[in-house]
């Protein structure tokens, strides 16, 4: 099947992304939030990002306009009738995930392909809250949408080959590198880094150093870009504990089960740069204080 038109659950900081580097790619995009503000929200930051890319002259002015022009945002589920491609993108949560599916299931036209962005919730659980099993995968992108190049294309137990392929060609398309990877809690990429990060949290948790050392110790020994602790922060730590719990669920090992204190930051609402402070403080623009 051509994919042509592709529809995005969810205006966020993944569902933006998406939406853009789909409408780079030329493909016509719905974009749906709850609420007009949320779409607003994530057109500007699509703006923001195409303007930085028009400015380093990685995209022309025309490419510019014509992939503002691909968008079109809606509060109506009814626009994804004819979309060949609809991914969801909204908050790590089964419920949540599992009302979108099934109304998309009955909206979506029946050749359609329903793909989720979840960083580890199992495609075989989505997909059965349909009646297209066989059209159902997970599409996996990274954050920053735009900048990020891996795709972790996921198969439910009854994924079709043919949904398979069609969802590494439109990554490729996107200028993605897929790689596929069996359905498992985590997959590949979150079963392996977010423990670390929740590792990382326990040593702050046990006194072991501060953040700050953690982070230092990650940056200059292990060559990470990011030490752990603000990469949690930039992921979001309600995130990172969701991730956790559906790894610790999943498995039944307490390998994975979530730090304390990472618990009891989520609770008091300091969740990282989405909120202004996690295990460093933010200004409004996300910029470390």
């Amino acid at each position: 099947m051509e994919v042509r038109k592709i529809g995005v659950v969810g205006a966020g900081q993944m569902g933006s992304g998406i939406a853009q580097v789909a409408a780079q790619a030329g493909f016509d995009v719905v974009l749906l939030d709850t609420e007009e503000r949320f779409l607003e929200r994530g057109l500007a930051a699509i703006r923001r990002s195409l303007a930085k890319f028009l400015e380093k002259g990685k995209l022309s002015q025309e490419e510019h306009d014509k992939t503002l022009a691909r968008i079109y945002t809606t509060l109506s589920y009814q626009d994804f009738a004819d979309c060949d491609l609809v991914v969801e993108a909204v908050v790590e949560n089964e419920a949540v995930k599992a009302e979108v599916f099934k109304v998309l299931d009955r909206v979506v036209k029946p050749e359609g392909i329903l793909a989720s962005n979840t960083s580890s919730i199992p495609i075989t659980k989505l997909a059965s809250y349909t009646h297209r099993p066989e059209k159902v995968i997970g599409m996996h992108f990274m954050n920053p949408v735009p900048l990020m190049v891996l795709v972790e294309v996921i198969r439910g137990y009854k994924t079709a080959d043919a949904t398979a392929r069609t969802v590494v060609e439109v990554a490729r398309r996107m200028k993605k590198t897929p790689v596929e990877v069996n359905d498992y809690p985590g997959f590949v990429s979150n079963r392996v880094l977010i423990p670390m990060l929740n590792e990382a949290i326990q040593a702050v948790f046990e006194g072991v150093a501060t953040p700050e050392a953690v982070d230092a110790v990650m940056k200059l020994g292990m060559n990470h870009p990011m030490g752990p602790l603000e990469l949690a922060d930039f992921i979001g730590l309600d995130t990172v504990l969701a991730i956790m719990e559906v790894l610790y669920e999943g498995f039944n090992d307490s390998k994975y089960r979530p730090s304390p204190l990472l618990k009891k930051m989520v609770q008091a609402g300091l969740l990282g740069r989405k909120s202004g402070q996690g295990f460093y403080k933010y200004d409004e623009k996300g910029r470390r204080i």
